[in-house]
């Protein structure tokens, strides 16, 4: 057996190896399916307010934004972006990545080796309503890990790192957003991102306050000053909105398979 054929006999993206097998032929016993009105979001098709619906997105791509599974699989590093190493590891461990734009960020890992918090040493394009460096909260459900909306002071957990490791940059194209479903997984899952396109930077955000008490909604701007920031930003309540964003002349939906994205934190 070549080697290439191993990988692909023993890869995580095939279902009979996410799950443990059972009796003399090691069938896998393979979780009921249980539904949520998310999963179906991808398979709206256009025909009304291009607004409220996309042209059909399989879901099944799940495996391409991580190792978790629609069908209830554990969520697992997805081994074709790197960076995502990050929210697993030793008890106590900081994981140490940068962003392409060679931002630092340091992954702390809790108890049950899952990142409990994120130091992020960037402002994301967004300083009107990010500090540098700010840090996240990391939480966890079956679908893998989430960035809250709130901010904490950096002091709040000073003393408890007691060892680091260098988890290696995605680059360019592994940030590439691979369908409006990958795009949509990141909002949801409350991801900061920034991109260019024809030579003008944006950010956008799954998960942030417009001001302190205040419900956390989805926003995108121009990247750049808080000034740049104000004159440009636009809040949303769903992904399909922030997809309605014109950048540069031209309609994010339409080209999200092709901005170039220099940062994203899920």
């Amino acid at each position: 057996m070549t080697e290439e054929n191993y990988n692909y006999r023993t890869s995580q993206t095939l279902l009979r190896n996410q799950f443990p097998g059972k009796g003399k032929l090691k069938i896998p016993v393979i979780p009921k399916f249980e539904p949520r009105q998310e999963d179906f979001d991808a398979f709206k098709i256009s025909g009304q307010s291009t607004a409220l619906y996309d042209t059909i997105t399989p879901f099944i791509d799940v495996p391409l934004k991580g190792g978790g599974s629609a069908y209830g699989g554990e969520w697992k590093p997805n081994p074709t972006k790197p960076q995502d190493q990050r929210f697993l590891g030793e008890p106590g461990e900081t994981k140490i990545s940068y962003t392409t734009k060679g931002e630092l960020i340091e992954t702390h890992i809790g108890p049950d080796k899952k990142a409990d918090y994120e130091i992020h040493h960037t402002d994301h394009g967004f300083p009107k309503y990010h500090k540098v460096p700010h840090e996240h909260k990391v939480i966890w459900d079956d679908r893998g890990p989430h960035l809250s909306h709130e901010e904490y002071s950096v002091k709040q957990y000073s003393g408890r790192v007691k060892m680091s490791a260098f988890v290696p940059t995605n680059s360019i194209e592994q940030n590439r957003f691979e369908s409006i479903s990958d795009f949509k997984w990141c909002m949801k899952r409350g991801g900061e991102v920034q991109f260019d396109w024809k030579g003008v930077s944006y950010c956008c955000f799954g998960c942030i306050c417009p001001a302190p008490g205040k419900k956390p909604r989805m926003a995108i701007a121009r990247a750049g000053s808080a000034e740049v920031n104000a004159q440009t930003e636009k809040w949303c309540d769903t992904a399909d909105e922030l997809l309605e964003y014109m950048v540069s002349g031209d309609r994010l939906r339409d080209v999200i398979t092709q901005i170039t994205v220099m940062s994203r934190t899920v």
